[in-house]
């Protein structure tokens, strides 16, 4: 997924311009860690500053977006979309430029994929967290690509980059929007029953596009069968979620996985039909109570934005439906519904999670609380 959006300028920074760590706005967080947002006027930079404004580790000291927003405060650089008014202290504070020189240690980056690919390495030599959204360095042997109740023991795959060694910077990433609503229903089925084969066909909401994304005409009373690599990503970024960690080195699932992607006129939330093989044959009521009973560190260890059930099951005939179920646990869940046997694989059902914040910029915080809990932020 996209945090800036197809009409995102260049972020490519100006070099000559020094980005700097707002000082006033560190005075004011003597017990809080600052931190910074990397592409911070696009959607998921949004997400990213409305989900901080009251962290109790975090705080945001810094914002960067693209050479023309540099200087200006944040509230007239970024067109703010979410239903929150945009933090009063973050509205007046300005952009920076998009470059590592004064920037706090712990970056959140929303980036598109490109642009990633440039400034990411150039944080992370410089010696900063980068904790990205981007797909730029998802698949990169050395990265982990992380859901925290999932495989959160992935994140020893930092120690191997060799930024990490140098002067302790380094790339985390989160998975493709898509992805991690269905990973987060298949993990707990895998690991009790195996997964032998998966079916998914996904309806993807436009906020996943970025702002101003899918045109009107194009989408309204509309589908469109097609979001350039998502497909790719969804497939490819599944196998390596439920991989194993072995002799310090990712080995992928070896499931069969086809998926379909498709872009619907919802505003927020991906909904995914799942058709899925076991290898060891299971009961409804025994997927369920996988579902059901689905726990992992982030909740054992309280992070702050952990929801207390990661998967909920919803037993209702026509749920989970995205405009009543996206923000189960804070947007943070994923709901899953309409369990039943499938004619041509073993089991289907329906899964749908937020996707700019369990998606992108939840995802990315709930990282960030993991890393900081195993001494990789200190």
């Amino acid at each position: 997924m996209s945090g800036v959006g197809p009409s995102s300028d260049n972020l490519l920074p100006s070099l000559s311009k020094a980005a700097t760590v707002n000082k006033e706005a560190i005075l004011k967080m003597p017990n809080k860690i600052p931190v910074g947002i990397l592409g911070a006027t696009g959607m998921v930079g949004q997400r990213f500053v409305q989900l901080l404004e009251h962290h109790p580790w975090f705080e945001v000291a810094w914002l960067a977006a693209s050479e023309r927003s540099s200087g200006l405060p944040y509230a007239e650089a970024s067109r703010w979309k979410l239903n929150t008014p945009i933090p009063e202290r973050i509205a007046k504070m300005r952009v920076s430029d998009a470059a590592p020189d004064g920037a706090p240690k712990i970056i959140f980056a929303a980036l598109d994929a490109g642009i990633a690919k440039e400034l990411e390495p150039q944080f992370a030599d410089a010696g900063h967290a980068v904790i990205t959204n981007s797909s730029a360095f998802r698949m990169q042997a050395d990265v982990p690509l992380v859901i925290p109740e999932v495989n959160g023991d992935h994140l020893k795959l930092i120690d191997k980059q060799p930024t990490r060694k140098r002067n302790g910077g380094f790339i985390a990433t989160n998975p493709n929007c898509s992805a991690i609503g269905l990973v987060m229903a298949l993990a707990p089925l895998h690991r009790a029953f195996g997964v032998d084969a998966v079916f998914v066909a996904t309806m993807q909401a436009v906020s996943g596009a970025g702002y101003p994304g899918v045109a009107s005409l194009d989408i309204l009373g509309n589908v469109i069968p097609f979001i350039p690599k998502e497909e790719e990503k969804l497939e490819d970024e599944t196998r390596k979620l439920l991989g194993v960690l072995e002799n310090g080195a990712v080995k992928d699932a070896t499931f069969k996985i086809s998926a379909q992607c498709n872009r619907v006129a919802v505003e927020d939330g991906h909904t995914e039909s799942v058709s899925i093989k076991l290898k060891k044959s299971a009961k409804a009521e025994e997927i369920l109570e996988q579902w059901r009973s689905f726990r992992a560190r982030p909740q054992e260890i309280s992070l702050p934005t952990a929801p207390e059930q990661p998967v909920i099951y919803d037993c209702s005939v026509d749920r989970p439906q995205p405009r009543l179920d996206v923000n189960r646990g804070r947007g943070m869940s994923a709901t899953v519904g309409r369990l039943r046997p499938c004619g041509l694989l073993d089991w289907k059902f329906s899964v749908l999670s937020h996707n700019t914040i369990r998606g992108a910029a939840g995802a990315a915080l709930l990282n960030a609380e993991l890393l900081k809990h195993d001494g990789y932020l200190d």
